[in-house]
């Protein structure tokens, strides 16, 4: 049987992968249940007594309410660069078996498993292996995260076609950031999404502009849990 969880990928780096997929975390912890994250490669990170930290991580374990260990964030680069180009700085070999066996042990320990890409699906990670290929390995599907604007539509349609050519499942697209007062580009995007991408628009998430995070995130799920919908994107999600 296969693990329950999500690959969450994004058309862009800076899209709100993070934020996604901790509110996500947030939301499902906050129905009942048992939720783990990962991040397993993550780049740019910066360094604390002498261990290199991923933020993105530390926001993912923070809204599960879970310890961040090596398992949830198995890869950290120092390098704000491609992961393939960072692990070859840092003298490392990302092993896609070292990140199944640890997405492995946290899917036996949790309910549901949210995983978080690097940048998108074409993002290279070790040799000519890109993030679609690792989304493969861990035989799970896709949500992607898009922003509203100018040039989503095709950047999410090719993300979305790339990832059926590929034989991988696309469970929906989330658009993130959308204004409060939406111009005519933000206003049509979702329906051209809809339209072309094979895959259904999941949600639409508002613009938060809050400094902190977990605020971001924490607002987010108390608003995605007051919306009715929420219980079938959910089940679209496979929990």
């Amino acid at each position: 049987m296969a693990p329950r969880g999500i690959f969450i990928t994004g058309t862009d780096t800076g899209v709100g992968k993070s934020i996604v997929a901790a509110t996500l975390a947030r939301l499902l912890r906050m129905n009942g249940v048992k939720v783990g994250v990962m991040k397993p490669v993550t780049s740019g990170c910066h360094e604390v007594s002498g261990q290199l930290v991923s933020n993105d991580a530390l926001l993912l374990c923070q809204a599960a309410g879970i310890s961040c260990d090596d398992d949830v964030a198995p890869y950290r680069l120092r390098e704000a660069l491609a992961p393939s180009v960072a692990a070859k700085i840092d003298g490392i070999r990302i092993d896609f078996s070292t990140i199944k066996e640890a997405f492995d042990r946290l899917a036996a320990c949790y309910d549901y498993v949210i995983i978080e890409g690097a940048g998108g699906l074409m993002v290279p990670l070790s040799g000519g292996l890109l993030v679609a290929d690792l989304a493969r390995e861990l035989n799970l599907p896709l949500l992607v995260v898009a922003k509203p604007g100018l040039g989503t539509i095709n950047h999410t349609v090719l993300t979305c076609f790339a990832a059926q050519q590929m034989g991988l499942q696309v469970a929906g697209v989330i658009i993130n950031g959308m204004p409060e007062h939406p111009g005519l580009a933000e206003q049509g995007a979702p329906h051209q999404i809809g339209s072309l991408c094979g895959a259904s628009v999941l949600g639409i998430w508002p613009y938060r502009n809050e400094i902190d995070e977990m605020e971001i995130v924490d607002e987010l799920a108390a608003w995605l849990d007051g919306q009715a919908e929420t219980s079938i994107v959910l089940r679209e999600l496979g929990v």
